[in-house]
C-alpha cells in the first residue's frame, strides 16, 4: 500500500515539478510539490538500497545509500557555493550531521524499538565509528575555529585546505580498512546473522537496483536545485532565518533518501544497515563532503574556510557525544530513540530562535 502511494506521488510529482518550474507557479505551492516528490523518490531509493544490501551485504548497502543521499546535498551545496552562499552551505552541513545522528538514528531506534523490545547491531562498527566521529567533528572541525581567531583569510584557507586533504585521505583509508583489509574480521552477532538470513530475496536484481538509484539521484538533484530557489520566499513567508533553513529544512529534504531507508531497515530489524546509513552518512558528510566543498570553493570567486559558527560547533559536538554514549553498547530501544529525537527538537528550537 505504502509503495503504491509513493509511486503515485512520483508519477504525479515529477511532471508537476518540471511543468511548475517552467510556468512559474506560486513558490509556496512548488515548495510543497518539490518536497513531496523528493520524499517519493527517497522511498524508491530506499527500496533499491534494500535490494543492494541483501545482494552485497549491509556495509556496502549502507555506504551506497549514504553516497547517493549525500550526492543530492553535494550538488545543492556546489550551486550555493557558486552563488556565494557560504552560510547556507555550512548550515546545511551542520544540519546533515545533526539530522543523521539525532533525527535519523533517533527515528530508527524509536520505530524499530516499538516493534522489537531490544535490537542489536555490530558493536565493533559502533566503536570504530565513534573514534572517527570524535576525530572528524570533535577535532577537525573544532581546531580551525580555535586556531584561526587571529589569522588572516589566506592563512585560514591554508589551514582549512590542509585539514580537508587529511580528512579525505583518512576517510578513504577508513573505507579501505572496513571493506578490504579488515573485511569480515569483526563478525556480526549470531542473532544479527539470523535476522540477515531471513527474507534474503531482493526486490530487484543488482543491475536494476543500481540503475534505479542512479536515475532517482539524477531526478532528485534536478528537483533539489529548483527547491533551493524557493527557500528565500518560503523563509520570508514563514519567518525562517537563513541558518534555520540551512540546518533544518535543507538538511531534512536533502537527506530524505537516507531518512526513509534507515527507518525502513530498523522496522525490519536490520539494524546494522540502519546504523551504517545514519552514522556512515554523517562520517561521509564530515570527512568527505565538507572537505571536498572547501577544495571545490577554491575554483570560485569566494572561498569557503572550514569554520562553523559556535552554535553549530557545540550542537554537532554534543550530538556526537550523545550518539556515542547511546550506541557504544551495540544495542538500541525506543527510549534511546526518543532521547535522540528530544535532543534534535531542542537544537531545532534553538536554531529557529537564533
Amino acid at each position: 500500500m505504502g509503495n503504491k502511494i509513493f509511486l503515485a506521488l512520483l508519477v504525479v510529482g515529477v511532471p508537476l515539478s518540471i511543468i511548475g518550474s517552467i510556468l512559474h507557479w506560486p513558490t509556496i505551492l512548488m515548495f510543497v510539490v518539490y518536497c513531496l516528490t523528493i520524499i517519493a523518490l527517497a522511498s524508491l531509493m530506499g527500496r533499491a538500497t534494500e535490494s543492494l544490501a541483501i545482494v552485497m551485504g549491509p556495509r556496502i548497502g549502507g555506504l551506497l545509500n549514504a553516497t547517493f543521499g549525500n550526492a543530492v546535498e553535494l550538488i545543492i551545496s556546489i550551486f550555493s557555493l557558486k552563488a556565494g552562499l557560504l552560510g547556507v552551505v555550512l548550515a546545511s552541513l551542520t544540519g546533515s550531521v545533526l539530522g543523521n545522528l539525532l533525527l535519523v538514528a533517533g527515528l530508527s531506534f524509536f520505530v524499530g524499538g516499538t516493534k522489537f523490545k531490544r535490537q542489536t547491531f555490530n558493536v565493533f562498527d559502533a566503536r570504530h565509528n565513534a573514534g572517527l566521529l570524535i576525530f572528524a567533528i570533535g577535532l577537525a572541525f573544532v581546531i580551525p575555529e580555535v586556531f584561526t581567531q587571529n589569522m588572516s583569510h589566506s592563512r585560514t584557507m591554508s589551514l582549512s585546505v590542509g585539514i580537508s586533504i587529511i580528512l579525505i585521505f583518512l576517510y578513504l583509508a577508513a573505507l579501505f580498512f572496513k571493506l578490504v583489509t579488515h573485511r569480515g574480521v569483526y563478525q556480526p552477532t549470531e542473532k544479527t546473522k539470523q535476522v540477515e538470513h531471513e527474507e534474503e530475496v531482493p526486490e530487484w536484481s543488482k543491475k536494476t537496483a543500481i540503475a534505479v538509484l542512479f536515475g532517482a539521484t539524477l531526478i532528485v538533484a534536478y528537483i533539489s536545485e529548483k527547491l533551493v530557489h524557493t527557500f528565500s520566499i518560503v523563509g520570508e513567508t514563514f519567518g525562517w532565518s537563513e541558518l534555520f533553513i540551512g540546518v533544518i529544512i535543507v538538511a531534512i529534504v536533502g537527506n530524505a533518501a537516507e531518512h526513509a531507508s534507515a527507518i525502513l531497515m530498523a522496522y525490519k530489524n536490520k539494524m546494522d544497515v540502519a546504523v551504517e546509513i545514519a552514522v556512515g552518512s554523517t562520517l561521509q558528510v564530515a570527512m568527505f563532503v565538507a572537505p571536498l566543498l572547501v577544495l571545490v570553493s577554491l575554483f570560485f570567486p569566494i572561498n569557503m574556510p572550514l569554520i562553523f559558527t559556535l552554535p553549530e560547533l557545540i550542537a554537532m559536538v554534543t550530538a556526537v557525544l550523545l550518539i556515542i554514549m547511546i550506541s557504544n553498547d551495540g544495542e538500541s530501544n525506543w527510549f534511546e530513540g526518543l532521547t535522540l529525537l528530544a535532543a534534535y527538537v531542542i537544537m531545532g528550537i534553538g536554531f529557529y530562535l537564533l
